[in-house]
């Protein structure tokens, strides 16, 4: 009977059923299996609702959805264009910078690819980069950003983890130990374009100081967002739910009242795709903290841990291996799916290993990022497909060279955990 039931719900996977809907399936399967009480699920439910940090994805996620239907990404494009486009590979830089900045508060890779994408690729080709440079660059920084905060992916894995009983991972924590692995990142992008546009002779931008007081005083109330988050948090003056409060507020003002670009009555419809949003992460968590705890009452991540051990005795080669893993689950995966389902998995057996959660987090992160753009299924290929009219094949030609360059940095972030957790360990 218990096979039966399983081959169905394997059968109703493949054919489309909701995420959540497979979850809750295999969760009450296994708990009728163990002859353990149905109401397990919904009070892992209500367990979820009563996670105060959980307050911030809702808020985090409206600020971005407000930032995006905006001119941010226009006014960011020229604030960092004014103060970099002097310096060699400037205007590479400056669209990794937007992109990675644009990301993490919007959390979206897509709306990041379509929003300032569609700016900064005739802007390369125009400054004498070429064309597959140019498409692979816009590509591959679309995903950029996921390890800064405020993030949603770190978020989620924060919560996910505590849920857990894990102790030591707290929101605060995540944000910092992911800064030095974002720049890392972006700073490998940015040596590579230097090195692939050597001798190329493309003109540097001569800093205007009147430009630069012009974007600055345009985008004067925006800049200051990521300060107002990271500095109430980091001085005490917030806990996160009260900075995402802040944060969306603040959007809000600015968006709709200050510079007036989202008119009031397409509120609803940007709180309406925010929280479709939210609601499905959030009904997807419950149902996977449920089956978490048909895993923990199964012994499983014991037996997997045991499992593994038989055939990788080093924390070197597991991590390896977990790398190659991730990134094949970064491009089959939607990144909250992946976080949602293989955390819980993963942290005991890392653990068993030795690794840090914190550190397990980052390295999570850092190649669900490269998963974006990865065949057969990154995400991004098929938005920068759409957006520039360009054959999945020839994007992901021109991505190639940046999938190598990102994945030396996610195995220095891997092997070498002084990037995550210099500042809070």
């Amino acid at each position: 009977m218990n096979a039966a039931l399983s081959g169905v719900i394997v059968l109703v996977a493949l054919i489309g059923a909701p995420l959540f809907a497979v979850i809750a399936g295999a969760a009450m399967l296994g708990f009728v299996s163990n002859d353990i009480d149905l109401q397990t699920v919904a009070i892992e439910l209500y367990r979820l609702t009563d996670t105060s940090v959980l307050l911030a994805l809702p808020l985090f996620t409206f600020a971005g959805y407000l930032l995006s239907e905006s001119n941010t990404s226009h006014r960011l494009v020229r604030v960092t264009q004014a103060f970099m486009g002097w310096m060699p590979g400037g205007l590479a830089l400056v669209a990794l910078l937007t992109c990675a900045l644009f990301t993490a508060f919007t959390g979206a890779s897509g709306v990041t690819i379509v929003a300032i994408g569609a700016m900064l690729l005739p802007a390369l080709k125009e400054a004498g980069y070429g064309e597959k440079f140019s498409l692979g660059l816009v590509t591959t920084s679309g995903s950029l950003g996921l390890l800064l905060p405020p993030a949603l992916p770190l978020i989620i894995y924060g919560v996910v983890v505590q849920q857990m009983g894990i102790e030591g991972v707290t929101l605060e924590a995540l944000f910092v130990a992911g800064i030095l692995p974002a720049l890392l990142m972006v700073g490998a992008l940015w040596a590579y374009s230097l090195w692939a546009n050597r001798g190329q002779g493309i003109p540097l931008k001569p800093f205007d100081l009147a430009e630069a007081k012009s974007a600055l005083w345009e985008a004067r109330w925006e800049l200051p967002l990521p300060f107002v988050v990271l500095g109430g948090i980091y001085s005490g003056t917030f806990v996160i739910s009260e900075a995402a409060a802040v944060t969306a507020l603040y959007a809000l003002v600015v968006e709709v009242f200050v510079y007036r670009e989202i008119p009031l009555r397409k509120l609803p419809q940007i709180m309406r795709d925010a929280m479709v949003m939210v609601g499905g992460v959030l009904i997807i968590m419950g149902m996977a903290l449920a089956f978490t705890n048909f895993l923990v009452d199964a012994s499983v991540p014991e037996k997997l841990f045991e499992l593994v051990k038989q055939y990788i005795d080093s924390e070197i080669t597991f991590l390896l291996v977990l790398n190659l893993l991730l990134l094949v689950l970064g491009c089959m995966l939607d990144i909250f799916a992946a976080l949602i389902i293989m955390v819980p998995l993963l942290v005991p057996v890392a653990l068993g290993y030795g690794v840090d959660p914190l550190h397990l987090g980052i390295i999570f992160l850092a190649n669900m990022q490269i998963g974006y753009f990865t065949p057969p299924v990154g995400m991004n290929l098929f938005i920068a497909s759409i957006r520039f009219r360009k054959p999945i094949a020839e994007l992901w030609g021109a991505s190639f060279p940046f999938f190598l360059v990102l994945f030396a940095a996610v195995l220095v972030i891997t092997y070498v955990p002084w990037f995550s957790l210099a500042f809070v360990r």
